[in-house]
């Protein structure tokens, strides 16, 4: 089966990324591969905003609270909770290889991994998040301010940057629900009903679907 990714917009404002991008020139950046596992760190170049200064945790704290007010990623990641955002920089010549990201962080099961991108991606050259399946391969570039997440049991990469500077905030979630196809289910099956809630206002068939996300939350969820 085929990973499934979600891409989502307009995560942060323009304020709240001129924000990041303040508190980040600030920061003081450390090699990457200190996080890595000891796989990962063999492919792992670039740095990380270290130490705990005031401004990074004020930001930290924000983008944090945007991500989880976003209604998109409640529904498709249904997160029950989240890693503290790393945020990551890539310059000229920085890549991160081919790597699976570690089931255990923080004392927690990484369901969802997803990076939110923060440098407009006209202003650096390469760097593509790269997430790998039987399919073939995703390259993926966004908006300063978007969002893509995707399970985090895929091998992915980082293509190296050629010009420029990649800065990104990186994370995972716990989800109340384990498995990829079932929140992909339950993401479907909650976008139609709230589309028929939109389009006819409280019908029989969104009190059926109703009850039938409900049920499947039952079913599948882990509290």
């Amino acid at each position: 089966m085929a990973s499934v990714q979600i891409v989502i917009g307009n995560v942060l404002s323009t304020g709240d990324i001129e924000a990041a991008r303040a508190a980040l020139q600030r920061a003081r950046f450390v090699d990457g591969r200190t996080t890595a596992g000891f796989a990962a760190r063999e492919v792992k170049n670039n740095t990380q905003a270290a130490g705990s200064n005031r401004s990074l945790e004020t930001v930290r704290a924000l983008v944090t609270e945007r991500i989880l007010a976003n209604e998109v990623f409640r529904l498709a990641v249904r997160p029950k909770a989240l890693t503290p955002l790393t945020f990551s920089r890539y310059e000229p010549g920085m890549n991160y290889g081919s790597h699976v990201d570690d089931p255990l962080m923080h004392g927690m099961r990484t369901d969802v991994s997803f990076t939110l991108f923060l440098s407009d991606p006209r202003s650096y050259d390469g760097g593509e998040l790269v997430i790998e399946s039987a399919s073939g391969d995703d390259a993926i570039k966004l908006d300063a301010g978007a969002l893509v997440a995707y399970p985090a049991t895929t091998l992915h990469r980082v293509n190296a940057v050629g010009s420029g500077q990649r800065l990104a905030a990186v994370g995972w979630a716990r989800s109340f629900i384990r498995d990829d196809a079932q929140r992909e289910l339950l993401f479907d099956l909650d976008t139609a009903r709230r589309q028929i809630f939109s389009r006819e206002g409280k019908t029989a068939e969104f009190d059926l679907i109703s009850k039938s996300v409900a049920n499947l939350m039952r079913m599948w969820s882990e509290d």
